[in-house]
């Protein structure tokens, strides 16, 4: 069966991702931390299976997430949390925008990272 029949599994818990508003894959290319070349081949996940980016979604639709140890936000910079938090909610809101769109997945990403994607690949 190919991988799109068979839908997307988590690497952490083994279940299925079926919504874009959970996958951490998608959130993290639309926030420009995965390459478009990439998608394809990267590793899927639940957002809430990875509480080192799902702390920093704060939106109240969104039910909180705390990473433990080192990692956790509360532990981390300031300023590099605020920064964070902006990016990954922004991110997130815009994995809500998209469902049921018909947009192409090259207009996923927030528009910095397109206009970044644009001229990297012109």
């Amino acid at each position: 069966m190919a991988k799109c029949d068979e839908g997307y599994r988590c690497d952490v818990c083994g279940e299925n991702v079926s919504e874009i508003t959970e996958s951490d894959l998608y959130l993290r290319y639309v926030i420009g931390h995965v390459d478009p070349e990439t998608l394809h081949t990267a590793s899927e996940r639940h957002i809430g299976c990875n509480p080192a980016l799902a702390q920093f979604i704060v939106d109240d639709a969104f039910k909180p997430i705390f990473a433990a140890g080192e990692f956790d936000k509360r532990n981390l910079d300031s300023l590099y949390v605020a920064e964070q938090q902006k990016l990954i909610t922004r991110g997130w809101r815009r994995l809500c925008e998209l469902v049921g769109s018909e947009e192409s997945i090259i207009q996923y990403p927030l528009p910095e990272v397109r206009d970044k994607l644009q001229t990297r690949y012109k």
